[in-house]
């Protein structure tokens, strides 16, 4: 079989493949068997005349080859997104679809903005990714969705970047911690404390080590968490302060279980912006979203 007559199943399962470098994740991604995967990727490669991947210890590389036809993937991939895209503009708003990828953080106000949105306009299939800041960035970068919902955009991306809305960094403490209630406290004696931290590369750690660095001092990092969700456990278990979206503990510090404490320099004011690729044209729902995202921020500001 010539390349030329490779299914777009094929290209597809291979351009998974590509990004994930293992058969059992493409498999799991695809909702595949490995065994189907391995046998698409083998006829492709046998379209193509030659190996397209390499295993060398436990590992998947690609071969020159599987980099080359790796790279047509993303090109078919593209244009069938924009083919999507278009045929979403003929149908209209009413039959689209919407796929939006956020930070954990934005899960505690986007799927209410998204119900909102939906109820609007019931015709439109909305699909929701919730991730990391790396994954989010993985997605981004492959275009995987129609928007994304992030606290600090990329660098090293050619992207679009709208701010719609404050998100603020607060420090918070158990409500009993001996600094809660103490009026302008430096960032210096606020990093005497054990401090629980995210992980490294989150946008609130980016955050954070931004606003110790401006006051030439670092925390005591006593732990490292990999969501908003464990590091307020861990405050209220009276191991650590920490500094956090203030939106993740709205709701701890109204009923007490946590307390916010009054830093110089805090709270560290941010935005949350909405992100896609650039050049690339939105189909009808997804700029419906950011329509709605943008003129609710303008009327939130203009009650404030």
């Amino acid at each position: 079989m010539p390349i030329r007559r490779a299914t777009l199943h094929q290209l597809r399962i291979f351009d998974a493949l590509a990004q994930h470098m293992s058969i059992t994740r493409t498999a799991e991604v695809l909702h595949l068997t490995p065994p189907a995967v391995s046998i698409q990727v083998k006829q492709l490669g046998e379209a193509a005349g030659q190996p397209l991947v390499e295993q060398v210890g436990k590992k998947l590389f690609l071969t020159e080859a599987g980099k080359a036809v790796a790279s047509a993937c993303r090109d078919v991939s593209a244009r069938m997104e924009r083919l999507s895209q278009e045929l979403a503009a003929i149908q209209g708003l009413e039959s689209g679809t919407l796929s939006v990828a956020i930070l954990t953080t934005a899960k505690y106000f986007v799927p209410q903005l998204l119900g909102q949105l939906s109820a609007q306009h019931p015709g439109i299939e909305v699909s929701l990714f919730v991730g990391n800041r790396k994954a989010i960035l993985d997605r981004l970068a492959h275009n995987q969705d129609d928007l994304y919902i992030l606290g600090q955009p990329p660098e090293n991306l050619n992207v679009v970047t709208t701010p719609f809305a404050p998100n603020p960094l607060v420090a918070i403490a158990h409500p009993e911690h001996p600094l809660v209630g103490k009026k302008k406290i430096s960032p210096k004696r606020l990093a005497e404390e054990p401090f629980i931290a995210r992980e490294p590369g989150s946008g609130t750690r980016l955050g954070c080590e931004a606003f110790f660095q401006r006051y030439k001092t670092a925390p005591r990092v006593r732990m490292e968490l990999g969501s908003n969700e464990a590091i307020k456990q861990t405050v209220a278990g009276r191991l650590g302060i920490s500094i956090i979206a203030k939106i993740t503990v709205e709701a701890e510090v109204e009923l007490g279980n946590l307390a916010l404490l009054d830093v110089q320099g805090l709270p560290l004011e941010r935005q949350w912006h909405l992100v896609y690729p650039e050049h690339k044209v939105l189909a009808p729902a997804a700029e419906a979203f950011k329509e709605f995202l943008i003129s609710r921020h303008i009327g939130d500001k203009a009650q404030a």
